[in-house]
């Protein structure tokens, strides 16, 4: 058995079937994306429900529950995790991975529409689905700050110019923002003026709802032509809404200035972001799967400065964490780890058989079987992150020892006076059956792995919050 014979026997077609080798992994080391983990599709998809005054208990019991039910009898759910708070519910289920994500989704909004008549008639909405990957971190996390503007304005700011450049560089998947500061109108009630009005809470309640809602209003039919009414009724400021009229007493308007206090605020004061101690509004950077983590960096950092001066003086941006320090930092330490192997393998070599050209086959081998790898993972879908440079840093002393082994049984009839093609070719039939039965034996170790199952922590939480109402 001598697989090498073709080889030994055809240099020139050797030496092209090398250079392409070579360029092919050159051209895929440019095109495989990298990463801190490798890519894995979960079927993943998260469900909230928005209940607006409900406890804790009430979203549990009202909310989580039936939704639980009804999810629990779709097939190929592997795991469901729930959270209830005040005001909101967030069931995370898991699906097996051979499931793919768009039959699950389908199976989660029939579940819903099963669901819908045991969840109360007075929800805002209904509850909404979204596919996630727990595993798809945020790749950049900027923080913004100002000591001149509202955090409402600049989250404003940052939602409207930076997410929207940011959203638009190829391989920017998804760019979220986070501090609880986007601009809204807060209004409190006073008790006592409505009770002096003879109006409720619910009547105040019902009379905003209605303020603010964008409508159509109507036509004007003329003999030649039709124009249709293009006015927007909606209110802007907190100025607007307070000269809203909200009822008639006595022939007096009331307005809702008199019974309540409009403010423009944030749109939930229970919740903020800080930067070390600076209240800051946070972006979250999320790459689009398969996309080079390292290259969407680098277009986010040089639009940045753009970006930047297009914001107002007083609004500082600054990267809080970044995810391509640590794969930059792998990939330059394994770099160096499989240089410094070559190297050490091509002085060892050269030390004991001390022979040039036995010693250049080696030192050609171990490099162009690497960079041949590199195509073969870009061909089947791999990226370049730790696992993966940990297996090619192993599979390095693989190379090296069928190398090692090769070289030295051809050394041996060389020395013994054999011309060197006969050697070559006797001593790579000798030997090719021991390097394969080898090199499988290796690999056999390694087959376990294969057959570890992936988990996943479920659990159920039911967190409760108090608050204290402003006096």
């Amino acid at each position: 058995m001598n697989p090498s014979r073709q080889f030994i026997l055809r240099p020139v077609a050797t030496t092209l079937l090398m250079v392409a080798i070579l360029l092919l992994g050159l051209a895929a080391f440019r095109l495989l994306p990298l990463s801190a983990l490798p890519e894995v599709d979960y079927p993943t998809i998260q469900v909230q429900t928005f209940y607006p005054g409900a406890s804790p208990e009430v979203m549990t019991t009202a909310v989580t529950a039936p939704l639980e039910r009804q999810f629990g009898q779709m097939p190929g759910l592997n795991q469901m995790a729930s959270a209830s708070s005040a005001g909101a519910s967030v069931i995370t289920l898991q699906f097996s991975l051979d499931l793919t994500l768009d039959v699950a989704e389908q199976e989660v909004q029939a579940a819903i529409n099963a669901a819908g008549n045991l969840l109360p008639a007075d929800l805002p909405a209904p509850p909404i689905y979204a596919k996630v990957n727990p595993a798809d971190a945020p790749i950049l996390t900027l923080g913004i700050t100002s000591a001149t503007l509202k955090l409402t304005e600049v989250e404003d700011l940052a939602d409207t110019r930076l997410a929207m450049k940011l959203s638009q560089l190829p391989g920017v998947g998804l760019v979220s923002i986070s501090g609880g500061n986007r601009p809204a109108v807060r209004i409190r009630a006073n008790p006592v003026a409505l009770a002096a009005y003879g109006l409720n809470i619910d009547d105040l309640r019902t009379t905003i709802s209605n303020l603010n809602v964008n409508i159509p209003k109507g036509n004007f039919y003329g003999p030649a032509q039709a124009v249709s009414i293009n006015a927007n009724a909606q209110l802007q400021s907190a100025a607007a809404y307070a000269e809203q009229v909200i009822a008639y007493r006595n022939g007096a308007p009331v307005r809702l200035s008199d019974v309540a206090s409009v403010i423009e605020g944030a749109e939930n004061s229970k919740l903020g972001a800080w930067m070390n101690q600076t209240p800051a509004v946070i972006v979250n950077v999320q790459r689009q799967p398969g996309a080079n983590v390292i290259a969407v960096v680098d277009q986010i950092k040089q639009l940045l400065p753009q970006l930047t001066a297009s914001l107002p003086a007083g609004v500082t941006v600054t990267p809080l964490t970044d995810r391509t320090v640590t794969i930059r930092a792998s990939v330059a330490d394994v770099a160096f780890e499989l240089g410094l192997a070559v190297v050490l393998v091509v002085a060892v070599i050269f030390v004991f058989l001390s022979n040039l050209p036995a010693t250049l086959i080696p030192s050609l081998s171990v490099p162009l079987s690497l960079v041949g790898t590199l195509a073969a993972m870009y061909l089947l879908g791999y990226s370049l992150d730790n696992l993966s440079l940990m297996a090619l840093t192993i599979a390095t002393g693989f190379v090296v020892d069928d190398a090692i082994v090769m070289i030295e049984n051809i050394s041996r009839y060389v020395e013994a006076g054999e011309p060197p093609l006969e050697a070559a070719l006797k001593g790579a039939q000798q030997i090719g059956f021991t390097i394969i039965s080898l090199t499988v034996s290796l690999l056999a170790v390694l087959i376990p792995l294969l057959f570890m199952g992936m988990s996943w922590a479920g659990c159920s939480t039911n967190s409760r919050s108090r608050s204290r109402s402003p006096s």
